[in-house]
């Protein structure tokens, strides 16, 4: 998995490090968290990275398109790896909990504006919204 990381940096055009493999791995394994959760994902391997070194590698990762930045309404910004594809998101309202939704038409953009204002359209960001399966039962169980 690390030569993948590896591969991945490198067609980039960026340099292989340890956090930035750290950073990689972590949104692997854990897609949609905040940057205080990448900052502990990283820290576990690497205890003494700096906040800054893990908010440059996000940004730097951001910039050359191996990380998505997603910031839904109300909620602090989160990052994935699942990029280069037209995807949404669902989110709980109650938890925070985040889910991939494909896109429901199957081509860029899913969506099309009823008046575009002279824009040409290349993407549409959605954001489902609701309660997830663990919080609706909770909710009727109480």
């Amino acid at each position: 998995m690390a030569a993948d990381l590896e591969a991945q940096l490198r067609a980039a055009s960026l340099r292989v490090t340890r956090p930035r493999l750290a950073v990689l791995a972590a949104l692997r394994d854990h897609p949609h968290v905040d940057t205080d959760t990448v900052i502990a994902l990283v820290r576990s391997d690497l205890p003494t990275v700096s906040h800054q070194a893990v908010y440059d590698v996000l940004r730097a990762l951001t910039e050359a398109g191996l990380v998505r930045r997603i910031q839904p309404d109300r909620s602090p910004a989160r990052y994935e790896s699942r990029v280069g594809d037209n995807h949404h998101h669902v989110m709980c309202r109650s938890c925070g909990a985040i889910a991939d939704v494909d896109c429901a038409v199957g081509h860029v953009p899913c969506l099309t504006p009823s008046d575009d204002h002279g824009f040409v359209i290349d993407e549409a960001e959605v954001v489902y919204w609701g309660t997830c399966p663990d919080c609706a039962t909770d909710r009727t169980s109480q």
